[in-house]
């Protein structure tokens, strides 16, 4: 397996647990906290899908799937386009209504993008210097490894959030 392949396995499995978080549940479910300054499933899956279309597209040197192909649009969230999540307080948290179709269509097309860019990768691309304001400085293979456990992180309590939502019902 080479460093492409093992990639693409580690953003497949990312796109499961997604699905796996979101799927079933309602634009309500979704958008509800476990506690008035929590983080909703949906604020996390809109998140992490944000990172890691910001990410990618900043070392593939593509626009991001959010403006290019219209999803900020489609969200129609009170937030600046190029807003990722990042800082985001208790209100900006409660802003993010959507459903489950548009949820995982974003999450889709960032992952599609995704596994066409890392398709592409050559072991020595992952060597490339990515991000200079780090000691040491961010190479591409860190600064990819960096996005799949920031994208499990969230998925992962989103995860446990739709567990807890499950078990009221």
């Amino acid at each position: 397996m080479n460093s492409a392949e093992l990639l693409t396995d580690a953003f497949g499995r990312i796109r499961e647990e997604v699905h796996g978080a979101v799927e079933g549940l309602t634009a309500g479910e979704l958008a509800e906290r476990v506690d008035p300054d929590a983080n909703s499933i949906g604020w996390l899956v809109w998140h992490l899908t944000r990172i890691q279309d910001d990410h990618v597209a900043e070392v593939a040197g593509h626009d991001q799937v959010w403006t290019s192909q219209g999803w900020s649009d489609r969200f129609a969230l009170p937030f600046p386009a190029a807003s990722t999540g990042f800082g985001h307080g208790s209100d900006d948290v409660a802003a993010v209504r959507v459903g489950p179709d548009l949820l995982t269509g974003y999450y889709d097309a960032v992952h599609d993008r995704t596994l066409g860019y890392v398709a592409e990768l050559a072991e020595a691309d992952l060597d490339r210097i990515v991000d200079k304001r780090w000691n040491p400085p961010v190479t591409l293979g860190v600064r990819l490894i960096s996005v799949i456990g920031d994208d499990l992180q969230h998925v992962g309590q989103a995860a446990f959030v739709r567990g807890l939502l499950l078990r009221r019902r």
